[in-house]
Order: C-alpha cells, then structure tokens, then sequence
C-alpha cells in the first residue's frame, strides 16, 4: 500500500516541503514515451513569441488554444487544469505579443506599431502552420477564449483548411453588445443589493458603453461589479485562483509574472478601440465545425448573444454546450465536464469518418 500524505517515507523524515513550483512541475511532467512537453521561442510575424506544446501522445489530435486578455497569457496557469486535456490532446499555448513572456522577448516600442487584430490572426495562422511543419499534425482544432476568440474566429474563417474544428470558449459575437449587457447586470445586482457604493460607481460611468469615449479607466470600473458579483467566476466575488496562479507556476519566472501587467497596460491602450469595433453578428456561415462552451453565469462576454448566433449559422456541425455552474472561466470553474465535453464533441471531430459529424 502507498504511504499517504504525511507519512515518514524513507529519506524524507527532514525534507522540508521543497519549493511549490518545482513539486508542480515534476507532477505535472510529461513522461510518456510518445509524449511532448517543451516550451521555446519561434519566430512568428516578425518577433520572438513564446509557445508551449504539452502532450502524453503525438497522435492524438492538437490544440491551439488561443487566450484571452487582451494580453493576458494562459500559460502561467496551465498547471490549474490542463494537465487532463493532455491525455487526450496535444494543447499548444503561446503568449501572443504584446503578452507575458512574448512582451518580454521583443522592445516593446518596437512592436507597437503592430498591435492590431490583423497582426494577431496573422500570427496565429503562422503558429498553426508551425505546428503542422513541426509535428505533423493533420488534426488540428483552433480554440479561443474571450479576446482570443477574436483572433481564432478570424484565423478560422481565413484558413479552414488549417482546421479541423473551430471552438469558442467564452466567445465575443459583439464587443459593445458584450459590454453594455456587463455593464447592466452589474448595475441591476448593486441596486438588488443596496450597494451604494457599486451604484455610485457605476452610475459615474453610465450609460456604458455610450457615447462617451471608452477608456481604460471606465472599463475598469464596468468590470469591477459586474465580476464581482460573479460575473466572472460564477459564485464567487474574486477569482484570486487565477491571478496569483503565475506565482506557482513552473513555466514563469518573477520578471515574467512582472511582465503581465506591464503587458497588459501596453496592449489594450493600443487595441482597445479596434477591439469595440468587433462584430460578427453578419457571419451567417461558418466553413468548419463549429463549437461554443458558454458558462451561465458569464457577464464578462455574456453567453446570450453567443447563443443567438450559434442557432443562425449555417455550418457543416454545430453544437452549443451549456456550464450551469461557470461564469467566464469555465475550465477553471468545471474542469470535470470542459474535459469530458472536449473528448465527447470535439476530439471526434478529428475524424471525418466518424457519427459524430452528423448533425443531432
């Protein structure tokens, strides 16, 4: 029988514990004979840009998971819930530019002039094409969540020959829509709950978005209430879990978790009014399969509008897959049923012969 936590094993009775982000590490350690697990840089659109490829086998069909922010890198908290994916997927992250460790690798003004939705799909048709050159892969799902869901939306209907499914997790149909629907619920909670200070705050910025000018400081203050009451994390009035992940995270070193924020603050001042431009409520066909994870609770890119198109669409295969207990975050939120849908709808995809394709 194993020895359970806290039993004197043998050359451990003065072990101290050892560093937490290196007990992650060799728990999360990619040991398979067929397996991948390897981080470095590329050159991708013209700068360094970090990737990250974890994997228990080869054959298994990929993901490229495109993340969200803007400029809020996936990779530092990876260790909180992918590890399961990797049984059944090769799951290829990167920190975009402009992002964590992609910001770091690159003088920042020397990109500025870059930060643009075009570039961002561009780089990620490039990285998609990389990992195709690089692995072999012929089974390759684009997934995006919340900003990234701008950019793999766009790469999927630019490149579907590049992939075998599209999957949005959090997906943004509408930037302004997104946010007054945010903005309204958030208001509506504080005055149910008599929160005077929530309503004076928001009252300040209201009506939101508006006419007025969208900064960063008014989004600030539109995220603010709306998250906290749970509009982000269902349930919950902070989503510590996710930002103190890079702290313990195997993949970053303090000057990268420095270069978060730092990546963030230069990115959306630069993106932000292409950003509140975004609309796809025109795209009535989709060229490839075509998936949307919408958490219940999500007031951060509200799931409503999400619905509402995904009925619309004319595609070869579409489903919807509802999280009743996840607002924005749902692999973090509900790991059990984002892991049990990924291997239930989206690896079969993978292969065009399978039922599956044919639409319920």
């Amino acid at each position: 029988m194993d020895d359970g936590p806290g039993s004197d094993h043998e050359n451990h009775e003065d072990d101290d514990g050892g560093d937490p982000r290196e007990i992650i590490a060799d728990l999360t350690r990619i040991t398979s004979p067929r397996g991948v697990q390897e981080s470095y840089l590329a050159r991708i659109g013209g700068i360094d840009q970090w990737i990250c490829v974890r994997g228990q086998d080869l054959d298994n069909p990929i993901i490229l998971f495109v993340h969200g922010g803007p400029a809020s890198p996936l990779t530092p908290t990876l260790w909180q819930f992918q590890r399961p994916w990797e049984e059944y997927f090769t799951v290829v992250n990167y920190d975009q530019r402009g992002a964590g460790k992609t910001y770091r690798a690159s003088d920042p003004e020397s990109i500025a002039a870059t930060i643009h939705i075009a570039q961002y799909v561009s780089d990620a048709i490039e990285i998609a094409e990389s990992i195709v050159a690089k692995y072999g892969a012929r089974k390759l799902v684009l997934l995006g969540h919340s900003w990234g869901t701008v950019i793999a939306f766009q790469a999927a209907l630019a490149r579907p020959d590049l992939f075998h499914a599209y999957l949005g997790i959090g997906q943004i149909i509408n930037t302004r829509t997104n946010e007054e629907l945010s903005f309204t619920y958030g208001l509506e909670q504080a005055r149910q709950t008599n929160n005077a200070e929530a309503v004076q705050e928001m009252e300040s910025i209201a009506p939101y978005p508006g006419e007025t000018p969208v900064t960063r400081e008014r989004i600030i203050i539109a995220r603010k209430w709306p998250q906290y009451y749970g509009g982000l994390t269902a349930y919950r009035d902070d989503s510590s879990y996710y930002f103190y992940a890079p702290l313990l995270s195997p993949e970053y070193a303090p000057e990268d978790i420095d270069a978060i924020g730092e990546g963030n603050e230069f990115t959306l001042a630069k993106i932000l009014p292409e950003f509140l431009d975004v609309d796809f409520t025109g795209v009535r066909e989709f060229p490839i399969p075509v998936l949307m994870f919408m958490g219940r609770h999500d007031y951060t890119t509200p799931s409503a509008p999400t619905a509402a198109w995904l009925d619309a669409v004319e595609a070869p295969y579409k489903r919807g897959v509802w999280f009743e207990n996840s607002a924005h975050m749902i692999p973090f939120e509900e790991p059990g049923k984002t892991l049990i849908s990924l291997v239930t709808y989206v690896r079969p995809l993978t292969d065009p012969t399978d039922e599956v394709l044919t639409q319920p």
